[in-house]
């Protein structure tokens, strides 16, 4: 039997990343109308419902998180098979970006507090080519189970196939850390202030990129390269 290849800290990263969609889909969903900037699957549907002039969803909001999501995730893929950096270091790189852009999006929302469609169109697309890069690169880290934004595979295999205990938690690990990540960012939206989820999401994804940064350049990183 093959033996599996040792992932290191990298699935505890990613689960920090599941929370960190679940925070910036619980804003862009609750502030910015039916609108995902993590979860594409979600937008394809919303975007079907626009179309059909139901639901009050916005034909533009939909396409443009769409088409941010999809270049974001042909930069960061791309940047991410040219460089071939050690994993910790990618997982550094891109969640360095992310704190930025989440920071930046912060300040936008708390100087505009979103009054204009313009402004709520560039947030989304902002947010959006931040998470389809976090896509991208979590696809090319090769960590089973921990997509980061669909949960939809996970869950089938949660209660569908026959899979060792630490698969399945694994998997349930995935699930709750959206949930919390959802959960926290409603909270904050509704106690806070509508810049809240951003700020935290930043917090997060900054804190991942020093813990990635280190743990790259520890004796043992050669394991999990």
């Amino acid at each position: 039997m093959a033996t599996a290849p040792d992932h290191g800290p990298l699935p505890r990263m990613l689960l920090a990343l599941t929370v960190v969609s679940g925070l910036v889909d619980a804003f862009s969903y609750l502030t910015m109308g039916h609108v995902f900037v993590a979860n594409m699957t979600g937008n394809v549907v919303f975007f079907g419902f626009a179309l059909a002039g139901v639901g009050g969803i916005s034909v533009r909001s939909s396409l443009v998180a769409i088409a941010a999501f999809v270049a974001g995730a042909a930069i960061g893929g791309r940047a991410a098979r040219e460089a071939r950096p050690h994993r910790g270091l990618l997982v550094a790189a891109a969640c360095s970006i992310q704190a930025v852009v989440f920071a930046v999006s912060a300040i936008i929302v708390t100087r505009t507090t979103m009054r204009s469609e313009g402004v709520t169109l560039a947030l989304i697309a902002l947010l959006a080519v931040a998470m389809g890069g976090q896509n991208a690169v979590v696809g090319r880290l090769g960590v089973p189970d921990l997509t980061t934004t669909v949960l939809t595979r996970t869950m089938t295999g949660l209660f569908a196939e026959p899979s060792p205990m630490a698969v399945r938690l694994r998997r349930l690990a995935s699930v709750v850390a959206l949930m919390i990540g959802a959960w926290a960012g409603g909270m904050l939206l509704h106690w806070v202030a509508l810049s809240a989820p951003l700020w935290l999401a930043a917090f997060v994804v900054l804190a991942t990129a020093v813990s990635a940064l280190i743990r790259a350049r520890q004796p043992d990183a050669a394991s999990w390269r």
